[in-house]
């Protein structure tokens, strides 16, 4: 079985994850919420390349998380005009690299096709290409806010971490293997 701690290891995208159960996952689901910051389609992409970047596995994925509507509600409340330009701009740049690949929008391309495309993306962030000159690369800035959504959610901390609401005394320093996985509190 696929664990989270696998499937985040390096958030790299490979045609074969297709083949493990992903893709039917990470498919399309018609929205059942409304965008703000962004338009339908662009909310449609993000549900779709969140769910690939935390697939549901064991636990839930990003998409059962919300982690959509926590983006879609950051752009519109808290991040600054940057922040919103690169992240709108990516979500942008991924519809049309579809379009100029496969001829269609991303979320109606099959699911070898999407992993195809995200990997290009990942790879551009490993080796810097792709991006502005001191300006993040806006898929490193995505799977950053698509972390940050799923682990501070109810679902991310109380799931996929350990939770504990009155954790006991403080012991640093102890091997991760004694305690199992990493700790959320709230």
């Amino acid at each position: 079985m696929l664990h989270r701690r696998d499937a985040l290891k390096g958030l790299a995208f490979t045609v074969g994850a297709a083949a493990t159960g992903w893709a039917s996952r990470a498919a399309a689901a018609p929205l059942e919420w409304t965008p703000t910051a962004l338009t339908t389609e662009q909310a449609r992409v993000l549900d779709v390349v969140s769910e690939w970047i935390i697939p549901t596995t064991d636990t839930p994925g990003a998409r059962a998380a919300g982690v959509p509507q926590f983006i879609d509600r950051a752009l519109t409340n808290y991040c600054d005009k940057a922040q919103k330009e690169l992240l709108i701009g990516g979500l942008t740049r991924i519809d049309a690299d579809a379009r100029a690949a496969h001829g269609d929008v991303f979320v109606a391309l099959k699911p070898e096709q999407q992993v195809a495309l995200l990997t290009t993306y990942d790879q551009e962030v490993a080796t810097g290409t792709g991006q502005s000159p001191g300006r993040p690369h806006f898929f490193s800035s995505l799977e950053d806010w698509v972390t940050i959504g799923y682990f501070t959610s109810e679902t991310g901390a109380t799931m996929a971490l350990q939770y504990d609401p009155v954790p006991g005394a403080y012991n640093g320093c102890i091997p991760l293997a004694e305690v199992g996985r990493a700790w959320a509190t709230r």
